[in-house]
């Protein structure tokens, strides 16, 4: 349990770095070069990014739950963006995140000792979190579905519908769609968060100290 929990320590935090720096070499690059050396400075970004974790990242995973809590949002943030660019502005993907990001604090939780009324509060804190960050993404995808001229014709195509998709269905589709995404997001945190809390707690050798 020990090596799997490290190994999604690893990857959690080993692909940020890896990540960023090669997309930040790749978009940094693209006015300055020309087009045919931008791949070879998202591989420098890449390569970066890999030393990054070479030189830290061990370091990170022994000391993970004793890093601020700061840093794990910053982490959060990063894949809720990155989720958000990869499904193209579609935020119905991000909820998955609650899941991880539940479990995780749940586990923290256990580690450093917290009885149920603590963890009771840390789940709503977690969950408001992860919701406010996928409310703004809701926001952010709302902006570019209400400003695209397009969004009447790819729903009506996506939904395989024969009737005119119009703006007050689309804002309807936004508001009624992002309430229940909130909702889902808010009760897969608290769930994941009290979950992982009972299952580390009832198995105390998968939750020994690092």
């Amino acid at each position: 349990m020990r090596r799997i929990e490290n190994a999604a320590i690893g990857i959690a935090l080993g692909a940020v770095p890896v990540i960023g720096c090669f997309l930040a070499g790749w978009w940094i690059s693209i006015p300055l070069v020309p087009e045919s050396r931008i791949f070879l400075c998202a591989l420098a970004g890449l390569s970066l990014g890999g030393l990054v974790d070479v030189l830290f990242l061990r370091g990170w995973i022994r000391h993970a739950y004793s890093l601020k809590a700061w840093v794990w949002g910053a982490v959060y943030v990063f894949y809720s963006v990155g989720m958000f660019g990869f499904f193209m502005g579609v935020p119905v993907f991000n909820v998955i995140l609650a899941l991880p990001a539940g479990v995780f604090v749940g586990r923290w939780l256990v580690h450093t000792g917290a009885d149920s009324t603590r963890m009771r509060r840390t789940a709503r804190r977690t969950a408001t979190f992860t919701t406010s960050t996928l409310g703004l993404v809701c926001i952010a995808s709302a902006t570019v579905a209400l400003a695209a001229r397009s969004t009447a014709s790819d729903l009506q195509r996506m939904l395989g519908v024969s009737f005119q998709v119009t703006p007050a269905m689309i804002l309807g589709l936004i508001v009624g769609g992002g309430i229940v995404i909130l909702a889902l997001n808010w009760w897969l945190a608290v769930k994941s968060v009290g979950r992982a809390y009972e299952y580390f707690l009832a198995h105390p050798e998968s939750s020994s100290a690092w």
